[in-house]
């Protein structure tokens, strides 16, 4: 019997020999190509989507932190507003209060029960008066020296108030007008 022919053998199973395969692997065909250049494509496609969404994420950091920033500096301002409405209406009240203050030293005895009212409420305000009594020791950031009365001493103390002043929260927003004399 004779021995089947290698390429026979081959060609009946379907199989190549050793060097039609390492052709056909040394010699790409289209298809393999086209897999090729279609991996490379989705390669590239897939680091620019990459590349944008580190980009849109650090966008949207940078905005929320923006917005975060602005919302803070709105609150300040908005407190800071209310603050100064609130000092200037009080301002615009400190008129009526000396207008009271004249009117209670003539009228004793029936303004005493407003004045009580009228102190809880100056409080309730955050508005409250520099002591300026007489005999109390001057100073330069609460009152305001109208004159000068020199009697020898180095001390310098209030002689006399003329027009009250005023805190509010803690800060002069009118100095008390008094009389300084040197003890």
């Amino acid at each position: 019997m004779k021995k089947p022919d290698l390429d026979e053998t081959n060609i009946a199973t379907g199989s190549t020999s050793n060097s039609d395969q390492t052709a056909h692997t040394t010699q790409p065909t289209a298809s393999t190509e086209a897999a090729s250049a279609k991996s490379a494509a989705n390669s590239d496609a897939l680091a620019t989507a990459e590349a944008k969404i580190t980009e849109l994420t650090s966008d949207l950091q940078r905005t929320r932190a923006d917005f975060e920033n602005f919302r803070k500096q709105v609150e300040a301002q908005r407190s800071q507003s209310m603050a100064l409405a609130a000092q200037a209406t009080v301002e615009k009240l400190l008129p009526l209060v000396d207008d009271f203050d004249r009117a209670l030293s003539t009228y004793p005895d029936q303004l005493a029960p407003l004045e009580k009212n009228l102190t809880k409420t100056l409080q309730s305000l955050k508005l409250e008066e520099i002591i300026s009594t007489e005999g109390t020791e001057f100073n330069p950031d609460l009152h305001e020296a109208v004159s000068v009365e020199d009697a020898g001493g180095d001390s310098e103390v209030i002689a006399e108030t003329l027009r009250a002043g005023y805190l509010y929260d803690g800060a002069v927003i009118r100095a008390a007008m008094v009389k300084v004399k040197r003890v």
